[in-house]
């Protein structure tokens, strides 16, 4: 199956009304279904990604949830994720894809949690030249599908930068990721794979031009 099925939906759905262990598992035999169901269709995504990009592995993440340092104590997430990381060190940045009923799926790429010295060099790139940045968010194309950046942002400027600097919008971010939605309809379309891909690949020049960056150093000799 090439779809995501109604059925897997509706467990996600049925699920986050019901997340208890003993529902869960009095309707664990439903769950293999969509957990092959959506793991057959991540795979279908992750093949064709690979005809575009250097794919290192696809992650599918648990359905139960971390509860140790979390209030809600629910066990499970009423969503199934899938990440597709690129080729490191040379290749940077990953791919994201979140199914959750209530229209609330969506897939995004980019850098949720750099490191600090993979910040500092992203910083320091925009203070130098945002123009490359600024030209890939801006595409028609690309800003239709992902419209603005993501991303936690500093109050005020980085330590060592200058607030009134022209690209503290850019420098003031913490993480840099673009995501898009899609309803529940959409996700159950028989092209929903397609538009996956094409929105995954819209993101390699972004992919690209910060796998330079952070490929070199401040002065522009390569790091690896």
């Amino acid at each position: 199956m090439n779809e995501i099925a109604q059925s897997s939906l509706d467990f996600l759905k049925d699920l986050s009304n019901n997340n208890n262990k003993l529902w869960f598992d009095e309707h664990r035999s439903i769950y293999e279904g969509v957990k092959k169901n959506m793991r057959s269709f991540f795979e279908l995504v992750h093949r064709e990604l690979q005809k575009d990009d250097a794919i290192d592995e696809m992650h599918v993440f648990r359905i139960n949830r971390d509860v140790r340092f979390s209030k809600d104590k629910s066990p499970y997430k009423s969503n199934i994720g899938v990440e597709y990381r690129r080729r490191k060190p040379q290749l940077r940045g990953g791919y994201y894809l979140h199914i959750e009923p209530g229209n609330k799926s969506f897939l995004a790429g980019g850098f949720w949690a750099p490191t600090k010295e993979d910040t500092l060099r992203i910083r320091q790139e925009f203070e130098m030249d945002a123009n490359p940045m600024r030209e890939i968010m801006e595409k028609p194309r690309f800003k239709s599908v992902f419209g603005a950046i993501n991303g936690e942002k500093l109050s005020s400027a980085p330590k060592g930068f200058d607030k009134s600097h022209p690209n503290i919008d850019l420098i003031r971010h913490k993480n840099w990721y673009f995501e898009t939605h899609f309803t529940d309809n959409e996700v159950l379309a028989k092209d929903f794979q397609k538009s996956v891909v094409e929105a995954f690949i819209l993101l390699r020049p972004y992919f690209d031009y910060m796998s330079e960056v952070l490929g070199t150093d401040s002065n522009g000799q390569r790091v690896y």
